[in-house]
């Protein structure tokens, strides 16, 4: 009886440890995932992500720098010198013109190649500005051939032996070059030496094709150099003469 007692003692105190093993490797089991089937995943809804919008890009800077322009207050050419008194001309701007006239010297108109500095008529620049309107008959020297003194207002004379013909449209351009020859002496660079002054001439081969030529036009711009810069001196109008 007393053994029975011991071996049922020691059987329950068996028991009570099994027990407690497996009470303790339940808690240590990690819990299981629930898993989701392939329907639940197709048929689930799915917040879209939205992206934020990348900021506004700043105007790329051009690969190619711009052009430099010239630096104000550089002096013209005598080429473009010649092309703003070409227009003012061709526009009958006297201000623009009178602008261009050398302050001491003035400007001297010479009808034909041969300047003559004894008998070319010489304007300042204040003339200059109201010379349209001068009602003032002047002597221009005289014309080839039959010696008769040319006797007209600057508009007139103006009109007849300065912007005779579209120089700007239809005229040869050359740097201190004569491109216009005729039977009168042209003796531009002894009157201005080229050391000193530059000349730029406009030149027209012939206007009416009928007279083959003998109806061909020049005017010659005249520019002492002073420092890079240009001052009007002369206008020569150069022509077909008999």
């Amino acid at each position: 009886m007393r053994m029975f007692k011991y071996t049922g003692w020691v059987a329950l105190v068996a028991l009570m440890l099994l027990l407690a093993a497996c009470n303790n490797n339940q808690e240590a089991a990690p819990e299981a995932t629930p898993e989701i089937s392939a329907e639940a995943t197709a048929t689930a809804t799915v917040e879209p992500t939205q992206t934020p919008a990348p900021p506004e890009a700043e105007p790329a800077e051009s690969a190619q720098p711009a052009a430099e322009a010239p630096d104000e207050g550089t002096p013209p050419t005598a080429k473009e010198a010649a092309a703003t008194v070409m227009r003012a001309l061709q526009n009958k701007d006297m201000d623009q013109l009178a602008a261009w006239v050398h302050k001491d010297k003035g400007l001297r108109f010479s009808p034909y190649a041969y300047v003559d500095p004894k008998n070319d008529l010489v304007f300042t620049s204040e003339q200059i500005e109201g010379s349209m309107k001068d009602s003032t008959l002047y002597k221009w020297r005289s014309f080839p051939g039959n010696g008769e003194v040319i006797e007209l207002t600057f508009a007139d004379y103006f009109k007849r032996f300065v912007y005779d013909a579209d120089f700007i449209k239809e005229g040869e351009i050359a740097l201190n070059k004569g491109l216009g020859e005729g039977t009168t002496l042209n003796n531009l660079n002894e009157v201005y030496p080229k050391e000193s002054y530059d000349f730029v001439e406009y030149h027209i081969d012939g206007i009416d094709p009928k007279v083959e030529g003998m109806d061909w036009r020049s005017l010659r711009l005249v520019f002492e150099k002073i420092g890079e810069d240009h001052a009007l001196v002369g206008i020569i109008h150069d022509q077909w003469t008999p």
